[in-house]
């Protein structure tokens, strides 16, 4: 077997079956991505959603037996919205972010790669592989900087020359003994707008970022969203793309290549309202084939509250008080509450007053005082 030749012929291979990009890499130790995830423990900034163990996350031989190499992949998506819906009032919409757009990555990933294992079989019928997509234990960043696809850029996503950061990315690792190729060195020099513009400050130096702050992770979390953060969401339901629009290596980046990946303009971009009554099995008839879904429609909705806040959305209070009031769940029902209090005026005032009567959870009563406090501070 000539396993030069067979790269090449994977790589001609990949282009054929829609990989938009494809690298090579050893199987060694991840080193500097160790130290890396070592000090995010320490400082606390871990999501909670990745593999406990670190070890696992960068040493390929404790997640495969022997393994000889890793093939990393990047397929470029969209950043830009054919016919996209605008929000005005009384019709108020929300945003999933890019990478939530069309069809689950991780399905879309996990096909080309499934795609790239038959061919390598039918090339080499003993080669062994384990290919994984954002929920594996090694980090895709990690595999894909150094098999060359990117630079890990200040904003803690891959930067490709070719496509931006616009990009999902998947690797396999196998027992095939592949060249490796050349990383890139970083380009992001003395820029620092992403860090600069993060809503939050989540996006620390040295590409460090603190996952607790990070409005991409605070989207998908379940319970009551900090007061400060509520602040900071805007219409947001699923995601955040600010340190990615602002990034000049994403200037002009659209890719429209894969036909799963083009967003439906009402899912992407949905009305609000709806949201906060949808039914279970609505929100997956509806949602359920984007990445965004994954966490249910509970961040879902909550958000969708928020945005209406955010909007001050007069339209809305009639749909919000419905929620405060109906509503089994106190997430639900609280941040309706401060929902209200945001928008203010005579009906919203009435309706907590008339709540605060009968509610019965200690955090949704705090979430209605807020409401009344920001009522009588606008007065």
């Amino acid at each position: 077997m000539d396993i030069n030749q067979l790269k090449q012929d994977i790589i001609t291979y990949s282009k054929e079956i829609g990989i938009d990009k494809i690298g090579f890499t050893t199987a060694d130790t991840f080193s500097e991505m160790k130290n890396r995830l070592l000090r995010q423990e320490m400082l606390g900034y871990q999501s909670g959603f990745e593999e406990k163990d670190i070890e696992k996350r960068v040493d390929p031989s404790l997640i495969f037996d022997q393994p000889k190499s890793i093939i990393a992949i990047a397929l470029a998506y969209p950043s830009k919205m054919k016919n996209a819906p605008q929000s005005k009032r009384g019709e108020r919409r929300g945003i999933f972010c890019r990478a939530s757009w069309g069809t689950d990555y991780h399905h879309v990933l996990r096909d080309r790669l499934s795609k790239l294992e038959e061919y390598i079989v039918s090339r080499v019928p003993q080669a062994r592989f384990k290919s994984m997509v954002d929920t594996g234990e090694l980090v895709d960043r990690a595999v894909a900087e150094r098999a060359g696809i990117g630079w890990s850029g200040k904003n803690c996503s891959i930067i490709t020359p070719e496509f931006g950061s616009y990009v999902y990315l998947g690797e396999m690792v196998t027992n095939l003994p592949f060249a490796p190729d050349t990383p890139m060195e970083d380009q992001c020099g003395t820029c620092n707008k992403c860090v600069d513009v993060c809503p939050t400050g989540a996006l620390m130096e040295g590409g460090q970022l603190d996952s607790q702050k990070c409005i991409a992770f605070l989207t998908q979390t379940k319970g009551f969203l900090a007061d400060e953060y509520r602040v900071k969401l805007g219409n947001r339901l699923y995601g955040c793309d600010t340190c990615q629009t602002v990034c000049p290596e994403n200037k002009g980046m659209d890719f429209h290549f894969h036909e799963e990946m083009e967003p439906d303009p009402e899912i992407a971009k949905p009305l609000l309202k709806p949201l906060l009554t949808i039914s279970n099995r609505e929100f997956k008839e509806k949602y359920g084939h984007v990445s965004g879904s994954w966490r249910g429609k509970k961040p879902i909705q909550r958000n969708a509250i928020i945005a209406l806040a955010h909007f001050k959305d007069e339209t809305a209070v009639d749909d919000l008080i419905h929620v405060m009031e109906k509503d089994v769940r106190p997430v639900m029902r609280g941040t309706s509450a401060w929902a209200l209090g945001k928008i203010g005026g005579e009906t919203a005032e009435k309706a907590l007053l008339m709540q605060q009567a009968v509610e019965t959870d200690e955090e949704v009563m705090d979430e209605i005082r807020k409401g009344l406090n920001l009522i009588q501070y606008k007065g």
